[in-house]
């Protein structure tokens, strides 16, 4: 039987790039994300084009968001998307640098978690309408913690100058 048959968690990721080609390695990205045999993409919303957020003297990022099923732990399936962010060049030399990938965890099935390496949901992916626009895209009612249906989230990050290309 084919593993990914198996897998029953539901969880969002966020993609992003603003380096070396970015919208290449948003692909790359989820190449080695269909690749993972305990990871199912189910949905992957359009490109979105942004402006830097918290570090401005730095290239638009190229943005998107993937609904999964996996069979992974959700601290497992975090590692297993920082050693793809490594695989691609990924460095942190300072707070919201330019990165080649980034990869974040936003839900994960209804968890709600609070530890050193991981909060579910992403404590700030409610505000950011580079999260917000793919994700609504993919999953409009999904309920984003206490904050609201992601389509309503989505709309009061409307002003926030993303593009969908």
């Amino acid at each position: 039987m084919n593993r990914k048959n198996t897998l029953g968690n539901l969880a969002y990721i966020a993609l992003g790039s603003n380096l070396d080609n970015p919208k290449q390695q948003v692909l790359n990205a989820l190449g080695k994300i269909t690749d993972d045999e305990d990871i199912s993409i189910v949905k992957i919303s359009s490109m979105y084009e942004t402006a830097p957020v918290g570090y401005d003297n730095q290239p638009h990022f190229i943005n998107a968001v993937i609904e999964i099923k996996t069979s992974l732990t959700p601290l497992a399936l975090l590692r297993r998307l920082l050693q793809i962010e490594i695989i691609q060049g990924r460095e942190r030399p300072f707070p919201n640098a330019p990165r080649v990938i980034d990869l974040d965890l936003l839900i994960y099935n209804e968890v709600q978690m609070q530890t050193p390496e991981l909060t579910l949901p992403h404590p700030r992916m409610h505000e950011r309408g580079f999260v917000m626009l793919p994700f609504a895209e993919i999953a409009p009612d999904v309920l984003i913690g206490q904050h609201g249906f992601a389509k309503i989230l989505a709309q009061r990050c409307e002003h926030q100058g993303v593009v969908k290309l």
